[in-house]
C-alpha cells in the first residue's frame, strides 16, 4: 500500500486529507508540526509528502529542501501545499531542494488527489 506523511499544523485540514486519501486506498500518517518530521519519515518510510508551507514556528519550504537534500530522503516526492496563492510563485521548481508540486489551498479533491497520483508514478 502507498503510504503518505501529511504534515499540516491545522489539524481540521489534516483530518480531512487523511479522509480523502485513505478513501482513495492510500495509508496515511500525520504530524501537526515538523519538529519531528525525519523520525516519522525513517519510522514510515513514506512514498510522498504532502507539506504545508506556513507551520506555525517552522517553514515547509525550508523543510522540503532538507528532505531533498539528504540522501536518504532526497527520491522522496514533496507536495507543497499552501492557503497563501502566491507562494508558488515563489517556489522555484527546477532548483535543488525544490518541491516536486504545489497544492493551494483551499484544493480541489481531484487536483490533490490527481497530484499525488502523478508524483507518485513519477518517482
Amino acid at each position: 500500500m502507498t503510504r503518505i506523511l501529511a504534515v499540516d499544523d491545522n489539524r481540521d485540514i489534516l483530518e480531512v486529507i487523511e479522509l480523502i486519501l485513505e478513501d482513495c486506498g492510500y495509508e496515511v500518517e500525520t504530524l501537526t508540526s515538523g519538529h519531528h518530521l525525519f523520525d516519522k519519515i525513517r519510522e514510515m518510510n513514506p512514498d510522498l509528502i504532502l507539506l504545508d508551507i506556513m507551520l506555525g514556528d517552522m517553514d515547509g519550504r525550508i523543510l522540503c529542501e532538507e528532505v531533498k537534500n539528504r540522501p536518504e530522503t532526497s527520491n522522496i516526492p514533496v507536495v507543497l501545499i499552501s492557503a497563501s496563492h502566491n507562494m508558488a510563485d515563489s517556489i522555484a521548481q527546477n532548483r535543488k531542494g525544490a518541491p516536486n508540486a504545489f497544492i493551494a489551498k483551499p484544493f480541489d479533491i481531484s487536483d490533490l488527489v490527481g497530484t499525488i497520483q502523478s508524483n507518485i508514478a513519477a518517482a
